[in-house]
C-alpha cells in the first residue's frame, strides 16, 4: 500500500532543519529494526502536527478518521475502555508519522497477555542532566540484578536524558508482582547508597540524587519504543546499547539520532539480539532479593 505523505517539507525540528519528509524516511528505513518491538503492543502516540516548537499531545484512543485498515484493540481501563492503535506493519508506522507522530510509546505487555508484562524497566533520570551519574547507576543496577539476583539485563539510551535498564520476562507474573519486585530492588540499592540514589518522584525531594524510576512497571503504563525519535532538536533516537559502550566518555542519552543511527547498525551486531531468549520468571530472583533485604535489615539493627 502506498501512503500519501502530505507536507513533506514541513519543518518539525526547525533549529536543525529536519522536515516531516526526513522523519518519514527515517521511520521507513528503521522499520525492520523497530517493528518487532512494536508488535502487538497498545500504542500511545506523541504527536506534534505543527512541529516541536508547539506543544504536542499524547494520544491513546485511535482517531475516528484513521482508515479501517489500521489495526486497533480495545483495552480495559478504569471505568471504561481505550481503543489503542496496534502497529505491526510499515504502512501503519508511516501513516502515523504522516499524522504528526514523532514518538512511539509502548506498553510493557502484549495483547495476548495484557496483565502480564514481558519486560521490566528501570528508568534512570539524572540530576541536572549529569549523565555520569546515570552510567554509574546503570552499572549498579546491573551488578545487583545480574550478579546477585540472576536476571539478564539490557541497556538503552532514552534519547532524552537518561538510560533504561530492561529485564526480559516470560509473562508468568502479573504487573503487581513485577512492580513490587522492582520497588524492592530499588529500595535495596537506595538503602545501600542513600546519598546517590532515590525513588522519590517529586523533584524537590531528590536532592541531587539519581532517580531509579520503577513506576512504569504497571498496567497500561508505557516506555519509549527502541529506535523511536524524541521530540528534541536534532531528532535523537532511543537506542539499544552494549554494556561496554558505557565506557565511552562520548556517550550520552542523545548520542544517536536519525542521522547517525544507521551507521551504528551497520557496524555492530544488535545488542538486544538475544533479548527474547533471555526471558524468565522473577521467582528465583524474588527469593534472593528477600534474603538480601533481610540481611540489610539485620545489619541495620546491629
Amino acid at each position: 500500500m502506498e501512503i500519501k505523505i502530505t507536507h513533506r517539507d514541513k519543518l518539525l525540528f526547525p533549529d536543525t532543519a529536519i522536515t516531516k519528509g526526513n522523519l518519514v524516511d527515517y521511520y521507513e528505513r528503521i522499520a525492520g529494526h523497530m517493528l518487532p518491538f512494536l508488535k502487538d503492543r497498545p500504542l500511545t502516540l506523541h504527536r506534534f502536527p505543527s512541529g516541536i516548537i508547539k506543544e504536542g499531545f499524547f494520544q491513546k484512543n485511535a482517531s475516528a478518521y484513521f482508515p479501517n485498515w489500521i489495526k486497533t484493540a480495545r483495552v480495559k481501563k478504569k471505568n471504561g475502555w481505550v481503543n489503542h492503535v496496534i502497529c505491526n506493519t510499515v504502512d501503519t508506522l508511516i501513516y502515523l508519522v504522516n499524522q504528526g507522530t514523532i514518538t512511539f510509546h509502548i506498553t510493557l505487555s502484549r495483547m495476548n497477555k495484557l496483565e502480564f508484562p514481558d519486560k521490566l524497566i528501570f528508568d534512570l533520570d539524572p540530576p541536572k542532566n549529569n549523565f555520569n551519574d546515570v552510567v554509574e547507576g546503570a552499572r549498579t543496577l546491573r551488578e545487583i540484578l545480574e550478579n546477585r539476583l540472576g536476571m539478564k539485563t539490557f541497556l538503552m539510551t532514552t534519547g532524552s536524558k537518561g538510560l533504561h535498564v530492561v529485564i526480559p520476562l516470560n509473562c508468568t507474573e502479573n504487573f503487581n508482582e513485577v512492580r513490587d519486585f522492582a520497588k524492592k530492588a530499588g529500595t535495596y540499592i537506595c538503602f545501600n547508597d542513600p546519598g546517590k540514589y532515590t525513588m522519590a518522584m517529586p523533584k524537590n525531594q531528590r536532592k541531587g540524587r539519581l532517580l531509579l524510576d520503577y513506576m512504569r512497571n504497571a498496567y497500561a503504563q508505557t516506555g519509549v519504543c527502541p529506535f523511536s525519535v524524541r521530540a528534541i532538536e536534532g531528532a535523537p533516537v532511543a537506542t539499544p546499547l552494549h554494556w561496554d559502550e558505557l565506557n565511552s566518555s562520548a556517550l550520552h542519552a542523545q548520542t544517536y539520532t536519525i542521522h547517525n543511527v544507521f551507521k551504528r547498525l551497520e557496524e555492530m551486531e544488535g545488542p538486544w539480539k538475544h533479548f527474547e531468549k533471555n526471558r524468565k520468571s522473577i521467582a528465583d530472583a524474588k527469593t534472593k532479593l528477600e534474603e538480601l533485604l533481610e540481611e540489610q535489615t539485620h545489619a541495620e539493627l546491629n
